[in-house]
């Protein structure tokens, strides 16, 4: 009812309409004609404030993020521009031609994102809370002491990535990235970045190039990682952010699952692979030793 409210008070309330498949989070999506409706429960982490507040800043500094015409933060609802269907991996099934310079373009973006100062006031997360974010993939009835060695090592690990803090978008990867009939780098749609924070230069790009939900060549993401930053150190920081990412998702999704969406099931054994191959990185071998033990 209001949702019903919020579209009468804009002039919708006989648009057409289009439900939009969910995703891991609580929000839900309905397609109007040129915008899109977002209903974010207010108990949730993902604010509508954040949304509304990343975006401008993506606009400003020339990436494409979406307008948003109308805002309802205290109800949880936005109008937000529709930046069309062409996501990455339906754009990149139409043409695979198109894969290998889609994906360096996001990362160009990335680079174009992390050259300009952040807003101000977000989060910044230390080692230790990234490393307990993780702890998701840990039985729940794991010792304590388990859970802080297994706690403890990671955030020793996270140090390899760590460097200037900047902008990260989080949930930066192929089904939040749009191919736009637009110029340089607003060719990139960016989705998806309410949970904006501050965070390590490599986490988006491990993101994009450790994908859960798509496979990405080893050849490509090698490329795409010097493309970012060649120095020799960076893989070890990239190994680091991919174990913790690949931890944690498989945490979340085995709970998603438990939850009755099945769905992410699916989804587990390319992350099991991304997880292993970051291991395997000789700068994480008293992470990998702890994993062999208690996952």
């Amino acid at each position: 009812m209001q949702a019903e409210d919020f579209l009468t008070r804009h002039g919708l309330e006989n648009a057409p309409r289009e439900a939009l498949g969910g995703d891991a989070s609580a929000r839900r999506y309905t397609r109007l004609p040129g915008l899109l409706l977002m209903d974010a429960p207010k108990d949730q982490p993902d604010r509508t404030e954040d949304f509304t507040r990343i975006a401008k800043h993506l606009r400003d500094i020339g990436l494409s993020a979406p307008q948003v015409p109308a805002e309802d933060h205290s109800r949880g609802f936005l109008l937000v521009e529709d930046l069309g269907p062409n996501l990455y991996p339906q754009a990149i099934a139409t043409d695979p031609s198109l894969e290998r310079p889609l994906y360096e373009a996001a990362v160009d973006v990335l680079r174009h994102l992390q050259s300009h100062p952040a807003p101000q006031g977000l989060p910044n997360l230390t080692a230790a809370d990234w490393a307990e974010a993780a702890a998701l993939v840990l039985d729940p009835k794991t010792s304590p002491q388990a859970r802080a060695d297994f706690t403890g090592t990671l955030a020793e690990t996270l140090a390899l990535a760590d460097g200037p803090r900047v902008l990260i978008l989080r949930d930066y990867h192929a089904e939040n990235l749009l191919w736009l009939p637009r110029q340089g780098l607003a060719r990139v749609g960016l989705l998806d970045f309410q949970l904006a924070q501050m965070g390590q230069p490599g986490y988006d790009l491990i993101s994009l190039t450790q994908d859960a939900r798509r496979d990405v060549a080893p050849e490509l993401e090698a490329h795409l990682i010097t493309r970012f930053d060649p120095s020799p150190d960076f893989a070890a920081a990239c190994a680091a952010l991919g174990a913790q990412r690949a931890l944690r998702i498989l945490g979340i999704f085995a709970r998603l699952a438990k939850q009755g969406r099945p769905r992410y099931l699916s989804l587990i054994p390319r992350v099991q692979r991304h997880l292993a191959r970051n291991l395997a990185h000789p700068a994480l071998a008293p992470l990998k030793s702890l994993c062999d033990k208690l996952l």
